[in-house]
């Protein structure tokens, strides 16, 4: 026999089963880091596709909105309203405010609140809308609800007006704080309904910082306008408003000394129960 035929063949090496999952193991890390780079890192053209997308997205939907706002249901038209409001986008000023003049009066007060969250932008529409003796209710109590030191000389106006100037009051009164510099001005006033008003919106404010120009008002010629001073003192329940209101004990008003009587009593009561 060949020496060639006696030689034994030479077998492969065996795999290791830790070797092989190994191997697996890495395969599969890189695949997934590849993957997550490729995920992350888009190009700026991709990004700006995205953003182009979105945008038309939300364009498509406050389109849904607006047209909604034509439905002859009421309660459509006042969830479309309430959507466009929490959208907030400046796209949606002009439908929501066109909607203060819906023949329904839920659909405007959605109205009026949507205003109030879309904010700022809604500001000179709603102003123009003062103009227009029909919508003006709706306007300055939408007005109310915009934080925005804007609104403040538009609502002062309104005090002049007997028919909306409750309405003004209140409003200016919901504004809160940034409305307490403007209506202390407003005791200056020449006209009494303004002093009148802007008095009472004090009170409900009931900052501490109105505090002396009210206290200045106890001596207004008006009696009324004296006696609301001394009520809105004792609403904010500064102790220098309760020693001033005593002086009109002696005011020359039977009206005003019985209130006066009252509000000191009512102010004692409230001391000795806090």
């Amino acid at each position: 026999m060949s020496e060639e035929n006696n030689k034994t063949p030479e077998l492969s090496s065996p795999t290791v089963p830790g070797e092989e999952d190994a191997l697996t193991d890495q395969v599969a890390n890189t695949i997934a880091v590849a993957s997550e780079l490729a995920a992350t890192e888009r190009s700026p053209a991709d990004a700006a596709e995205e953003g182009v997308l979105e945008e038309e997205r939300v364009k498509d939907e406050i389109e849904i909105q607006v047209d909604l706002l034509q439905d002859p249901d009421w309660a459509v038209r006042r969830e479309a309203v309430i959507t466009l409001g929490e959208m907030g986008d400046e796209r949606c000023v002009e439908p929501v405010v066109r909607a203060l003049r819906d023949g329904d009066w839920q659909v405007r007060e959605a109205a009026i609140e949507a205003v109030g969250m879309i904010g700022s932008s809604c500001v000179e529409p709603v102003v123009r809308l003062l103009r227009d003796w029909d919508i003006r209710k709706a306007a300055i109590v939408a007005l109310g609800k915009i934080k925005d030191e804007r609104v403040l000389e538009p609502l002062i106006g309104q005090l002049r007006n007997d028919e909306f100037n409750e309405l003004a009051t209140e409003a200016l009164a919901e504004l809160g704080q940034p409305a307490v510099e403007k209506l202390v001005a407003a005791l200056k006033d020449k006209d009494e309904n303004v002093r009148k008003q802007a008095v009472i919106a004090l009170g409900r404010i009931k900052d501490p910082a109105a505090v002396d120009a009210l206290i200045d008002m106890l001596k207004d010629k008006d009696w009324f306008t004296r006696l609301t001073a001394a009520a809105s003192l004792e609403k904010i329940h500064d102790e220098r408003g309760r020693e001033a209101i005593k002086l009109l004990l002696q005011d020359p008003d039977l009206v005003v000394k019985m209130r006066v009587e009252r509000i000191l009593a009512a102010w004692k009561k409230g001391a000795a129960t806090a």
